[in-house]
């Protein structure tokens, strides 16, 4: 599994990378001030604190890869094979400010300026509207014009908003306006809430490593169990990293909260329409951003079927030219690779 990766489709399909991340300048002042002034949560002092400052090689090379999205980005999809980047701001985006309007301003800015690069790469980068939760008439009024007015796909949203879940019903209107414009939401990890990360953080284990993926899982069942896709039947919800671990769980998921919906254990869990499992064979996309693994990708597909699966890179968290490879070499029908790396992107954002 070596060799040049080339673009153009000489595999007999594109790669789409589909959670690709950039990050402006001012973002990323605003991060290293808030861990300075003692404004930013533990997830935030031990994520940002790291990334906005530290002088390792895997540090700077992030920082100045996410800041990129110009001749540097292109030329790495190019040496990685990678025809098109779903683009979003990168996690947690402006949902830790505490500032209202400075989020909002940074969130809006940061909009305008993908927009801009996605006009002037249209073959090569797809853009995803980036929302301040903290306002949700402000975000469905964002979503609105991310799609009408600047070209973008998609919606991302980085998991909890200052440990708040997007289940509550404040954050309606995020919803109505997803539905107003057809549009899939991303919800992609963000450190866990100062609420559960400490026994993470004392082992080291609170970021891309698990948390993210607990805390994001966690996330997309409170949505589920909510009864999110029994109010908007149409909404997509994706997540990254092969599900979050949740394919894998989905018996146990199934079984358990079947039988807290019978027992009544719970106020809150009310009987769904459909099963766990079964929403997420209609309601539910994955990814493989940073799961470059070929028993992964194929349980997901049997389970959810191969045309909720997706290819992701992880740009630039996670770049491993034998990753992609190792993707390309995958045993399975062609049709079924082709709905991984080109189609199912080309469908669920409507390219």
């Amino acid at each position: 599994m070596t060799g040049e990766l080339k673009t153009g489709g000489d595999k007999g399909y594109l790669r789409i990378a589909t959670e690709e991340a950039f990050a402006t300048r001012e973002q990323i002042d605003i991060y290293l001030r808030m861990v300075k002034d003692g404004s930013a949560d533990k997830g935030m002092v031990s994520l940002w604190g790291f990334y906005a400052q530290s002088p390792s090689e895997r540090a700077m090379t992030i920082i100045e890869r996410l800041l990129d999205l110009g001749e540097r980005r292109l030329a790495d999809m190019d040496a990685y094979g990678i025809d098109k980047a779903i683009l979003a701001l990168t996690s947690p985006g402006v949902q830790p400010l505490l500032d209202l309007d400075e989020a909002k301003g940074i969130a809006l800015s940061a909009n305008d300026y993908l927009a801009e690069r996605c006009q002037a790469h249209p073959d090569r980068f797809i853009g995803m509207t980036a929302v301040a939760p903290q306002d949700p008439e402000w975000s469905a009024a964002e979503i609105r014009r991310g799609a009408r007015d600047l070209g973008f796909k998609g919606v991302q949203i980085n998991s909890h908003t200052q440990g708040e879940y997007l289940d509550a019903g404040k954050f309606d209107p995020i919803f109505r306006a997803l539905a107003d414009v057809g549009q899939p939401l991303y919800i992609h990890p963000s450190t866990p809430p100062d609420a559960m990360i400490d026994p993470m953080l004392e082992a080291g284990l609170d970021g891309a490593i698990f948390g993210f993926g607990v805390e994001t899982g966690m996330h997309l069942l409170r949505l589920i169990t909510s009864g999110i896709f029994d109010r908007y039947p149409d909404l997509q919800i994706m997540v990254g990293h092969m599900g979050e671990a949740l394919p894998y769980w989905l018996y146990r998921l199934d079984y358990m909260h079947q039988a807290g919906v019978r027992s009544n254990r719970y106020a809150c869990m009310k009987p769904l329409k459909k099963t766990i499992a079964e929403y997420f064979r209609s309601n539910v996309l994955v990814t493989n951003s940073g799961m470059a693994w070929e028993p992964a990708v194929k349980f997901a597909q049997s389970v959810m079927g191969t045309e909720r699966v997706m290819y992701a890179m992880d740009y630039p968290y996670e770049v491993v030219a034998q990753e992609v490879h190792a993707m390309d070499a995958m045993d399975m029908p062609f049709d079924a690779k082709r709905q991984f790396f080109q189609t199912n992107a080309e469908k669920w954002f409507n390219l």
